[in-house]
């Protein structure tokens, strides 16, 4: 039986607080940090970039988990390396003809390599590079922004990507879902095939963190 994983989104943190929100976040029992990186032209909104990973990598042990929704993602992948990113993800819309090489690129820095794919990207596009990727990522929101309402769509793309990566010999494979995951659907999200659980407001805006991650991993 697959782990399930907490990954709460800083983006949803206390940016003048970054340090201390990460550390949080591992005396809370979170399993990941996933770091939302936006640049303002992939989409909308700019976040931060290699050096706000450089600076809190100090401050916490957990993998650092990097969701680079950037243009040209290949040419700041040696950045996120140096910082100390354990995991970065990258986007077949941005890749499309190179997704599979820019997997390798990434873990050619020794770090675990992810592709992600947008709600209306069809889960089948992402099939062809399963045997290059350490995890998938499945965007159940439009990515550019926090907060918004989970697509149910999403559900049946987990689970066809599930049903795929085990008859591909890779029942193993950490799947990742990011974008309006609440403790009301988190059940359906793990039962769809999905391990490793993206949440930001859901954490951050609780009055008990460490509950939550809890309810969150089905404890």
């Amino acid at each position: 039986m697959l782990q399930i994983k907490i990954a709460p989104s800083v983006l949803a943190g206390d940016f003048a607080r970054m340090g201390e929100t990460v550390r949080s976040l591992e005396e809370n029992g979170a399993d990941y940090v996933h770091c939302d990186v936006m640049d303002g032209n992939f989409v909308p909104t700019i976040t931060f970039g290699d050096q706000m990973v450089r600076h809190i990598r100090p401050y916490t042990s957990l993998p650092l988990d990097c969701h680079l929704m950037v243009l040209q993602p290949e040419m700041r992948l040696e950045g996120f390396a140096r910082a100390g990113a354990d995991v970065v993800s990258v986007h077949l819309e941005e890749c499309r003809e190179s997704i599979a090489r820019t997997l390798r690129l990434i873990k050619n820095y020794g770090i675990k390599a992810s592709a992600v794919i947008n709600p209306d990207t069809p889960v089948e596009k992402i099939f062809d590079v399963i045997g290059e990727a350490d995890m998938v990522l499945l965007m159940s929101v439009h990515p550019g922004w926090g907060g918004q309402k989970f697509i149910p769509e999403s559900l049946s793309k987990i689970e066809k990507l599930r049903n795929f990566c085990v008859a591909a010999g890779r029942p193993e494979m950490d799947i990742e879902v990011d974008g309006g995951i609440t403790e009301e659907n988190v059940k359906d999200v793990i039962s769809a095939g999905a391990n490793v659980i993206v949440a930001g407001s859901a954490v951050f805006r609780s009055a008990d963190m460490r509950a939550t991650i809890r309810r969150l991993r089905g404890e």
